[in-house]
Formats: C-alpha cells, structure tokens, sequence
C-alpha cells in the first residue's frame, strides 16, 4: 500500500455532500460544508481540509453538533449583531454570520457580527473570500480552548485563536491573510502525525511546557505563541471580541473537539466587515489595491530566482494546480474516511487518475 492517494476535487465534493447528508445536514448545509473542505485542500492548506472529516463525521454521529442548527440573531442594534449559533457545524454557522455582517456593511457602511454557541469552522480565509467576492474588506477571528503558553508559562490561558484579512485586489484573486496566535497552527501536528513525521523545535511543548519534536506529544500538550508576547496579546483580543463580548463562552469554557469529541464546543467568532462603497466606491478601492499589489511585487528580491508573492497568491496558485493533479491524501486518513464511509453507508470516492501524457516526439 501506497503512502498517500489522489482523488478528484468533484469527487472528493460529491462524496463530501453525500456523507454530511447522512450525517443529517440538509443539501444546501451539505454542499456549503463540502465546497468548504475541498477549497481548503486546494489552497494547499491541508491541516484544514478532509483531514478534519473524522472528528466533524464523530462530533455529528454523537450530537455535539447540531446539523440541523436554529441560527438566531440574540442582540444588537444599527451595524452590530450578536448571533447564536445553536452548537451548528462551523462552516454553516461562520457563512451564516458572515452574510449577515455583509448585509449590515451595505446598509451601514460598516457591519459586525460577534458569535457563540459554534463550532470549529475550519480555515478563517473561507468567510474572507466570502467577504470579498461581495466586493467587501473584511476581518474574521475564532476563539480556540486554552492551548497556547508563553515560554515559561507552565499552564495556557489562551488559544491559538485565528485571525484573518482580505480584500479585492483586481489580481484574479483576493488578498486573504489567514494566521493564528501560535507558531504553527493545530492542525500542522494532526498532519504530521498522519505522515508520521517530526516538527521542529519551536513548535509546541510537552504538557510540563518543555520543547518537543514529536506532533502526538506536543497535540497534547502546548502551542508556543507567534512573536512571543505579541501573539499572545493578540489572542486576548480575539478571547475577547468572540467570547467575552459575545456573552458566550472564553477561556477554559471552551471545549477542543478532540479532548471533549462528545462535548458541544461552544466556539465564539467575530466578523467586521467594511464596504468600500461607503468611503472611495468599490470600483476605486479595486483600482487602487491593484496599484498597491503591484508596489508590492515589484519589491527586490535578493535571490534573483525568486519573487515577492502577496498573501493568498500562493494559494491561488496551488488551487490550479490541485484542480488539474488532485488532492492527495495520506494513507491513514484515506482508511479512516473509508470506515466512516462504511458506516453511514456512503459510497466512497474513486481514486484520481491523472490524463495520459502524449508520447514525446
């Protein structure tokens, strides 16, 4: 047996909307979860795609989500809301009260929309991009149980908490900024685990805070903060803006869908959003972040053989890429899959087999 296999991105999205249906999410619910985790694998951000399809398939067989979600706006006035997402799977709950902070942007110029009572809702950049095709500069952040010690802390206080920022450029693609708190982010350990590889110091800590290179002892143990004290700040305002202020949960409230996989997690997000219209017109801003992407690339490299690339450039590039070779998977997760698959009874997804090359002349 191979160390990984390829499927095609359509099959791998039929698949997907036929299992979230079995697992009792309506179509539309179904086909937004599915198109959400194959763009991710296609961005290249493999830590977030169908590696996460376990735990969702378990979390929804057990009832920690909820796949049939009364999402509700709770509070608020004018150009801010708080909403209440009913413990729904993330991605529907995010899209939800990212449409919603849209829809304020345009009436007000501005739109924010504080959740809780979600779930994990898998890549940040998802509800940017949904920002941005509506013309829309945007921000989005979640909140993440207590995962994250400043080197020499002996307990985190805080998650890994993500954070992201688009907007449209006129390059063929929009800027997406999408990072979290932490050097790395969760997922890149799940992944490591998956391809039985190391990581690097600097990473994560084992659960006395001491370095480690094995992604099955720093998983359950601690994530070390981006830029040290500057991202841990920064996660306390992101505990803030989607736990505190949202009046659901923060801090050790919160629940890892791995530690506690029977558990709803009560994740909490932020999105604000910012019509350009309101300030230059749409058409303006476009033309001028064309003109400040292009200062941007122009930028020297010293190594001639390189180039400077904007924040999401690469993952528009690799999604071309992905969409004609497919996304690969590892070994173990394809068996993992298979087994959920067998038991909602699901067919699985043909294994992708690229074009013949024409015979060289």
């Amino acid at each position: 047996m191979t160390d990984t296999c390829v499927i095609d991105t359509n099959e791998a999205d039929k698949f997907l909307r036929r299992l979230f249906m079995s697992c009792g999410l309506g179509p539309e619910d179904a086909a937004l979860a599915a198109a959400d985790m194959v763009l991710t694998n296609l961005w290249g951000i493999d830590s977030h795609g169908l590696l996460r399809l376990p735990i969702y398939a378990q979390r929804l067989k057990n009832g920690a989500i909820n796949p049939t979600p009364n999402i509700q706006t709770v509070a608020g006035h004018g150009a801010f809301e708080t909403v209440d997402g009913d413990a729904g799977l993330g991605f529907v709950v995010g899209h939800h009260a990212m449409a919603r902070a849209i829809d304020l942007a345009k009436s007000h110029g501005i739109g924010a929309v504080t959740v809780r009572n979600s779930n994990h809702f898998g890549a940040a950049g998802l509800y940017i991009k949904q920002a941005t095709e509506a013309g829309m500069v945007a921000l989005c952040m979640t909140s993440v149980g207590p995962n994250l010690v400043v080197p020499g802390g002996a307990k985190p206080i805080t998650g890994n908490n993500p954070l992201a920022f688009g907007a449209p450029t006129g390059q063929g693609f929009p800027l997406i900024l999408d990072i979290s708190m932490s050097a790395v982010a969760g997922g890149k350990l799940l992944l490591a685990q998956e391809k039985g590889e190391k990581i690097p110091l600097g990473w994560a800590t084992d659960k006395e805070g001491r370095p480690t290179d094995d992604p099955t002892i720093g998983f359950a143990g601690f994530l070390l903060p981006l830029g040290g004290h500057k991202g841990f700040g920064l996660s306390l305002m992101v505990d803030i803006l989607c736990g505190v202020l949202s009046g659901g949960a923060y801090q050790f409230d919160l629940k890892s869908m791995y530690k506690s996989p029977d558990d709803p997690s009560e994740t909490g997000h932020m999105m604000i959003v910012i019509d350009p219209a309101a300030a230059i017109g749409r058409s303006e801003f476009v033309e001028r972040m064309e003109a400040f992407c292009a200062t941007v690339k122009a930028s020297p490299m010293w190594d001639q053989t390189a180039r400077m690339l904007i924040p999401g450039e690469l993952e528009h590039e690799k999604m071309q890429e992905r969409l004609a070779t497919g996304l690969e998977l590892p070994d173990s997760l394809w068996r993992e899959i298979e087994k959920i698959a067998a038991d909602r009874g699901v067919e699985m997804p043909h294994q992708f087999t690229a074009p013949a090359k024409e015979p060289s002349s």
